[in-house]
């Protein structure tokens, strides 16, 4: 049996991103609130085409229905996605206030 050869070269370094990402402490906010409320609007906004596409069907200014159901599923994957996180960060925050100091 042939004996295995180490493998050579290794592997180049792998830069680490250069983008600036502010810190925020508290009483700073911003960045987490700012994410939540553009996830939040996200969702609206799919709530809103959803709509938009369902009253198009019923009106008869579309036909096709393919267009309407994946309208529909996402917006409805969206909710529930963002149900699940909410109820995450209610979790976490009950934990948090049950902590012992």
């Amino acid at each position: 049996m042939a004996a295995i050869n180490p493998i050579s070269g290794g592997i180049g370094h792998i830069p680490r991103p250069t983008a600036d990402v502010p810190k925020s402490g508290p009483g700073e906010g911003g960045r987490f609130s700012k994410t939540l409320l553009d996830v939040v609007n996200g969702v609206e906004d799919k709530q809103q085409a959803s709509h938009t596409a369902i009253q198009d069907l019923l009106t008869g200014k579309t036909q096709d229905v393919l267009p309407v159901v994946m309208a529909v599923a996402k917006a409805d994957m969206s909710f529930k996605l963002l149900i699940g996180v909410r109820n995450k960060v209610i979790e976490a925050y009950k934990q948090t206030m049950n902590m012992q100091v």
